[in-house]
């Protein structure tokens, strides 16, 4: 691709992105989206602009706030109203970031697009594969839902680079945001205050009843979308200490139990996504990682009716978290991956 346009965010990762694909001589031109529902992105859309007047590349800025509403923050709110914890990252980089975005690239006349994301793409016999990143800021686990083409007029150019690196080319380059920090939060929640975000939408839900595995009532929730699977603090006072093991919207209680009691042998999961082939046909042994900063851990994946796969993992895995996504891994290859909706007991 000698064409590229750059997903400016605004940071470092995808400034230093831009000028290294400059210097290898590629026609590049920034594009930054326009996604929250506030003017809070303003001050990462004058920072890509500095950016771009640094490198001397043109800048786009889309107002993509409406389908980012669709896509991206309703389906989050619905996935905290039905009692699962949702992983709004990986919805964005499918619909928005590579969807939307890559359509208006193309658009314009360019062949492609490239981000900061740590990962590598690589074709092998016409099949285009997400491979792990070897820098430990890895991300591929957030891009497991790309589609072929999508990754095929996609490039990483970060790959290989440590981030002290990336921040050492910035500051040769004097790029203008080379000491800016890292966003570590989701970007469309302010201070990664997920209840007040939903408080602010109108959302909220009755309360309820703690459960233990039994049924039998231990003692009255605050309303479903204040807990997570996994979570301790904020239960109230047991005698003990107590975890959230599984949430249960339509009766609206949570389970809660022991510590030793959050461990799963499984899960199912749906919404699934292949890369390294088109469908799971046969029980496959692979690893899996079930959020972003968990451990791969080998497991048995099968088919199942219905579009969805089971995975038993060889030991059990604590806190198996629906909304969130199992990704398969074989060796630093993506398999694919889905949303996990249950837990296998």
């Amino acid at each position: 691709m000698k064409k590229i346009a750059v997903g400016l965010s605004g940071g470092v990762d995808s400034a230093v992105a831009a000028h290294l694909l400059l210097q290898q001589g590629c026609d590049v031109t920034g594009i930054i989206l326009r996604l929250k529902p506030d003017d809070g992105a303003d001050g990462d859309i004058s920072d890509a602009q500095r950016i771009a007047d640094k490198l001397g590349i043109g800048l786009s800025v889309l107002d993509r706030r409406e389908i980012f509403s669709k896509k991206v923050i309703s389906p989050f709110i619905d996935e905290y109203l039905g009692g699962r914890t949702p992983n709004p990252c990986i919805e964005c980089n499918k619909e928005i970031k590579f969807g939307v975005m890559l359509e208006h690239a193309l658009e314009i006349g360019c062949d492609g697009i490239a981000t900061g994301h740590y990962a590598r793409i690589e074709e092998s016999d016409g099949r285009y594969l997400l491979k792990r990143s070897q820098s430990p800021k890895d991300q591929s686990y957030f891009l497991f839902r790309l589609s072929q083409e999508q990754l095929a007029k996609t490039v990483f150019p970060l790959e290989g680079l440590s981030k002290d690196e990336i921040r050492e080319t910035a500051r040769r380059a004097e790029l203008p945001v080379a000491e800016k920090g890292d966003s570590q939060e989701i970007c469309f929640v302010p201070n990664d205050d997920y209840i007040s975000f939903l408080s602010s939408k109108g959302i909220s839900s009755p309360k309820g009843n703690f459960v233990d595995s039994e049924g039998n009532i231990l003692g009255t929730h605050n309303g479903i979308i204040n807990y997570t699977v996994g979570q301790r603090k904020g239960l109230g006072a047991f005698g003990k200490p107590m975890f959230v093991n599984s949430i249960n919207a339509g009766n609206n209680t949570v389970v809660i139990g022991e510590n030793g009691t959050q461990y799963s042998r499984g899960l199912i999961a749906d919404r699934l996504n292949f890369i390294a082939f088109d469908k799971l046909t046969e029980p496959m042994r692979a690893e899996v990682k079930i959020r972003f900063r968990a451990k791969e851990q080998p497991a048995l994946i099968t088919p199942l009716d219905g579009g969805k796969i089971s995975v038993v993992f060889d030991e059990p895995q604590r806190s198996v978290t629906p909304g969130q996504s199992a990704v398969i891994y074989l060796g630093d290859t993506v398999i694919g991956g889905g949303r996990i909706i249950s837990q296998l007991p």
